[in-house]
């Protein structure tokens, strides 16, 4: 039975106060989607970042209601930040055939869709079906599959184009005690889930043209990113998001010119969570 998880489709924050989110992604020079409302019964709605292979998503509670109580309890325990991985699929009702026949776990298939603002000034449906991996499955956080229908309405070619120069998703960090054993849960949720130990931690391959997930222990994240005040982040979950940009120098430039304050880092350079709804972000060259 082949399987069905092909890679990282989009990453998502949960985030306190979508406004303020929005205002602090456009200032770090992102183009943002306009607000999409998802269902009355899901009370959420979200802001997207895309880009040509990927993308991240802002998502935030507009009402409060049954069937968003467990996010708000993320919330509250956890506060704002990278709290979720959806998973590239084809099909989602196939997905859970299969991972079922190889013994991976997962909940029921949901099917929603939210209106879309098109620049001419109408709207169109972007329609979605969603399995989520069985909480036995996954070491923490929020896993998730994402199957996209309707795919002309989401990856709007308006939105790929990034003052800050961004273009895609780089690599998913995220704290833990155990990286070595989480790296391993994580790695066989993919088709070419695969992993590489280090000293400090576990990489963990989710797939051709996808990005990666590596795991460190709290030092060594504090090191990966030095300079940056981790005390907000949660002790085991995601913590950071990296992102490719065309030219280092010019999104420096962009930062300088908005008067973000940002730290060097090994790879390119870093803003502190206070600055990125709850999440270390990374700039780095492609």
């Amino acid at each position: 039975m082949e399987h069905p998880v092909k890679g990282i489709d989009h990453v998502f924050l949960l985030v306190q106060d979508l406004d303020r989110s929005q205002q602090q992604f456009e200032r770090l020079g992102f183009t943002v989607s306009p607000r999409g409302m998802h269902s009355a019964s899901k009370g959420t709605a979200n802001h997207t970042i895309m880009f040509p292979n990927d993308y991240f998503e802002l998502l935030g509670i507009v009402t409060p209601v049954e069937g968003n109580a467990a996010r708000r309890a993320v919330l509250e325990s956890n506060g704002e930040g990278l709290s979720a991985i959806a998973c590239r699929i084809s099909d989602a009702e196939a997905a859970k055939t299969a991972l079922t026949k190889l013994g991976i776990a997962t909940g029921p298939v949901g099917h929603f869709e939210r209106p879309v603002p098109l620049p001419d000034g109408g709207t169109a449906p972007a329609a979605f079906a969603t399995l989520p991996f069985d909480d036995s499955e996954r070491p923490f956080g929020t896993l998730f599959m994402c199957q996209h229908k309707t795919r002309e309405t989401v990856w709007l070619p308006e939105l790929l184009d990034h003052a800050n120069g961004a273009t895609g998703l780089s690599e998913v960090f995220a704290q833990s005690e155990t990286p070595a054993e989480d790296a391993e849960r994580f790695a066989r949720l993919y088709a070419a889930g695969a992993v590489t130990r280090t000293n400090s931690g576990a990489q963990v391959t989710t797939g051709p043209d996808s990005t990666g997930i590596t795991l460190l222990t709290p030092a060594a994240l504090a090191a990966r990113f030095p300079g940056i005040d981790l005390s907000s982040l949660p002790k085991h979950g995601f913590a950071a998001l990296s992102i490719h940009v065309k030219d280092l120098q010019a999104t420096e430039d962009y930062l300088k010119s908005n008067a973000i304050p940002y730290s060097p880092t090994a790879r390119g350079i870093a803003l502190a969570p206070k600055y990125c709804s709850g999440m270390i972000l990374e700039f780095a060259p492609q």
